[in-house]
C-alpha cells in the first residue's frame, strides 16, 4: 500500500490487530443472518465504548480487523468480550444454532458460537500496520475462496481500492512471495 494516500488513525488513538475465530472453526459466517447481525452489534459497542475499524475481513469461521482505540479508554479485551456476548445472545434468540460444549465450559457460562479467546497484536510503526492491512485484504485470497482480494465482498478492500491505496487487482499474483503473511495470521501464544 502506499502510506501517502492510506488514512491511518489519529496519532492518539492505540492501533491494534486482531483475529476472532468462532467455536470449532464453525462457518457461521457464510449466513447471511450471521453476518448482519455481528455487523449491528459491533456499530452498537461502538456507540459504547468509542473506536474506528480500519481494515476487517469477516471469513466463514473468522474475522480479522484493526481497530484504532482511544488511549485511556483503549479496553479491547472488554469490547470483544460484549461483541462475542451481545452477538451470541441475539443469535441464538433468533434460533441461531451453537456447537456442543463441555461442562466446564457450561460451568464458565461459555456458549459455543466463539472461541472463549482471541489474538491481538498492538502495530508498532508504519510497516507493521501496512503488513497487517495487506494480510487482513489477502486473507481471503489465501483460504481459496476466491482469486483476488477485490472479489470477497466481506472486507474493506473495496473502500481502500477507491480511497487509490491499492489497484483493484491488488494480490490476484499467485505464488507471490510478498503475499506471504504466515508470520501474523494471529496463530501466537498471545491469546485473550
Amino acid at each position: 500500500t502506499d502510506d501517502a494516500e492510506l488514512e491511518t488513525c489519529s496519532c492518539s488513538w492505540r492501533i491494534v490487530f486482531f483475529t476472532v475465530v468462532t467455536d470449532r472453526r464453525r462457518p457461521l459466517f457464510g449466513n447471511e443472518h450471521a453476518r448482519r447481525l455481528l455487523g449491528e452489534v459491533i456499530r452498537d459497542c461502538q456507540k459504547q465504548w468509542p473506536f474506528e475499524i480500519h481494515s476487517i475481513v469477516l471469513l466463514p469461521d473468522h474475522v480479522h480487523a484493526i481497530r484504532c482505540l482511544p488511549r485511556g479508554n483503549d479496553g479491547y479485551s472488554m469490547r470483544w468480550a460484549w461483541i462475542k456476548r451481545q452477538f451470541t445472545k441475539r443469535w441464538l434468540a433468533d434460533g441461531g444454532t451453537e456447537t456442543s460444549v463441555t461442562e466446564g465450559r457450561q460451568r464458565d457460562g461459555r456458549r459455543g458460537v466463539w472461541q472463549p479467546k482471541f489474538w491481538e497484536h498492538t502495530l508498532e510503526n508504519e510497516v507493521d500496520f501496512e503488513r497487517h492491512v495487506d494480510s487482513i485484504h489477502y486473507n481471503p485470497v489465501k483460504h481459496g475462496y476466491v482469486r483476488c482480494p477485490n472479489d470477497w465482498p466481506w472486507s474493506s478492500f473495496p473502500k481502500w481500492v477507491k480511497h487509490g491505496a491499492y489497484p483493484p487487482n491488488w494480490g490476484c499474483a499467485e505464488h507471490d512471495p510478498k503475499f506471504k503473511f504466515d508470520d501474523i495470521e494471529g496463530a501466537s501464544a498471545n491469546d485473550r
